[in-house]
């Protein structure tokens, strides 16, 4: 009925604007009912009306500008804001982006209900223009085809032929080496060489490759948060899945149990590692890469973003000879590369420095690093046992899980070595009590620790677009932030721009909660007292919480206080 409603709303127009007869008009209203096509595409194809003349009046009708799609080239990576068969359905081809604006060519500007499910899916607002239907379906035919082409055009946008060597760690079997020939296709390796090199190119942390019933689609995970970056064709998806397990050594038969495996990328004269685990999921198997880049690694802890108290004391810690450091916070927290960095500093010649680690994500020069195999036996707690009788300075253990791993760590660090590890906890007072619930004795607890740092990634605002805003009183009470904090500040957020892709964020920053033991706190810890009397104490005594830390990065403008209210809480 609505359909009925726009075209004779259309031919109206077209009669009144002088463009055809009400003869010609009936005639093309007959042939769009008989041939159920839309009366645009039957005035244009029969000859009745110009497109372009079309366009025009209805560009007036609308009051939106008219653009000739000839004319105009649309970049790749615009083209996959706006998934091919959204575009088809709502007749939209998406154009340029400003900022947080999004040109779109439309059929139909009038249609509320396909902007706003446009806006929904890129997260942009949406400027409409109007086009002549004929040509935008013969243009989303050219831009959205489902063919090789449309693979030429992905791959168009990564680095030409990039150099890339796979550094095989072993021989292969000759059964692989078979199947490998039928998977070796030239789309299909280039394919992955250029997704590779890309995400690499692009600062990604993680790549996954996600098999739906009807598409697969590619995220890069880029400072801590996925963005799509396109969707191969479906036909590919056994091949793609196939061609990543074989470079990482997987068994290719077996798509029922998840797989881990490592590839290695000589790129540019430098290596990268990628971590790769596979999942069964209900189409098929979900790939997610992680990449471990040491030349985007940086060690140096001055640059870590510690306040000036917080750093002292960390430093103070991993100089000391004996003792326990710990480094707590989630998954993806950057504890790795905390202690790694405290590691580097303490890496000399003079000094045995072992590591137990699952998995071993950097290889450094001058450390031994153990990996831990829970299913031959070769435990944490196992990995310690041995490092004991090979005469280390420095012990870091992955994490301390359990309370016999937990148990060895103490007993290494009371008997003069200095011991690194992470802890999956809130913050740092908690850190004691879960010790302590773990069962390890509240006395050695006391006497082991010098140091413990929670800490979080929160994302920077991009420099290229950083702009002064404001937020609601409303908003403030509901994120507990004190008044006179808000008197004082002035707040920034990122615009949007070409540089950050539209987020308004580049690059990461550290908070860190970093509490070290005094004589006043190792008696709290023998008390067995609270975490909210611990966390009082340790305030007192200069401790920065999470929030304070992240409130004072905020005051600097290096990011923006809804990046701080989402990664910590009110203490």
């Amino acid at each position: 009925m609505a359909t009925n409603l726009i075209q004779d709303r259309l031919g109206e127009l077209c009669v009144r604007e002088g463009l055809i007869t009400e003869d010609q008009l009936q005639k093309a209203l007959s042939e769009a009912r008989s041939s159920k096509t839309r009366l645009g595409i039957v005035l244009v194809t029969m000859g009745f009306v110009e497109e372009a003349e079309l366009t025009r009046a209805l560009a007036r009708q609308y009051q939106v500008q008219a653009v000739d799609l000839d004319k105009v080239t649309v970049d790749p990576k615009i083209l996959r804001l706006i998934p091919g068969e959204v575009a088809r359905k709502h007749l939209v081809l998406p154009l340029r982006r400003v900022g947080r604006k999004l040109t779109v060519a439309m059929a139909n500007p009038s249609d509320l209900g396909a902007i706003d499910d446009l806006k929904f899916i890129t997260r942009f607002e949406i400027d409409p223009v109007i086009v002549g239907e004929y040509t935008l379906r013969k243009h989303l035919d050219k831009y959205y085809d489902t063919t090789d082409d449309r693979m030429a055009e992905i791959l168009s946008d990564f680095i030409e032929d990039p150099e890339v060597e796979y550094v095989d760690e072993e021989e292969e079997d000759i059964s692989v080496a078979a199947l490998q020939e039928q998977i070796d296709a030239a789309p299909v390796v280039k394919f992955i060489n250029g997704l590779l090199t890309d995400a690499v190119l692009k600062g990604a942390s993680d790549i996954h490759i996600e098999p739906y019933e009807k598409e697969v689609r590619v995220r890069y995970r880029i400072d801590g948060a996925l963005h799509e970056v396109m969707k191969p064709p479906m036909k590919m998806k056994a091949a793609l899945t196939s061609r990543i397990k074989i470079l990482a050594d997987l068994n290719i038969a077996e798509r029922r149990v998840p797989q881990d495996g490592r590839i290695k990328l000589r790129m540019r004269k430098r290596v990268v590692d990628f971590r790769v685990s596979t999942l069964p999921v209900i189409f098929g198997e979900k790939i997610v890469l992680r990449i471990l880049d040491k030349g985007n690694l940086t060690f140096d802890l001055e640059k870590f973003g510690f306040e000036p108290k917080a750093e002292r004391d960390f430093m103070d810690a991993i100089m000391k000879p004996y003792g326990m450091v710990l480094v707590t916070g989630p998954t993806g927290s950057g504890k790795t590369t905390t202690l790694y960095s405290a590691l580097s500093k303490v890496n000399t010649e003079q000094v045995n420095i072992m590591t137990a680690e699952d998995p071993v994500e950097y290889n450094l020069h001058g450390i031994n690093q153990v990996l831990v195999r829970n299913e031959i036996g070769m435990t944490f707690a196992a990995a310690l046992r041995a490092f004991l009788r090979q005469d280390p300075n420095i012990i870091m253990v992955g994490e301390i899980r359990d309370l016999e791993t937990g148990g060895i760590s103490i007993k290494a660090a009371l008997t003069g070595h200095l011991v690194l590890s992470t802890l999956h906890t809130n913050d740092a007072p908690s850190t004691v009590t879960r010790m302590i619930d773990m069962g390890l004795e509240p006395f050695n607890v006391a006497a082991a620790l010098n140091l413990i740092t929670a800490q979080r990634l929160v994302r920077r605002i991009c420099s290229g677009c950083k702009e002064e805003t404001t937020y609601p009183e409303e908003y403030m009470e509901a994120a507990s932030i004190p008044g006179d904090y808000v008197d004082r500040t002035t707040f920034y957020k990122g615009k949007g721009c070409d540089e950050c892709n539209g987020s308004g964020y580049r690059g990461r920053q550290g908070l860190y909660e970093v509490m070290a033991m005094s004589s006043s706190l190792r008696k709290m810890i023998m008390q067995e007292v609270g975490t909210d009397e611990l966390r009082e104490q340790a305030v007192k005594e200069g401790m920065l919480t999470l929030r304070v830390d992240g409130l004072r990065k905020v005051e600097r403008g290096i990011t923006t206080l809804e990046e701080v209210v989402k990664e910590t809480a009110v203490n």
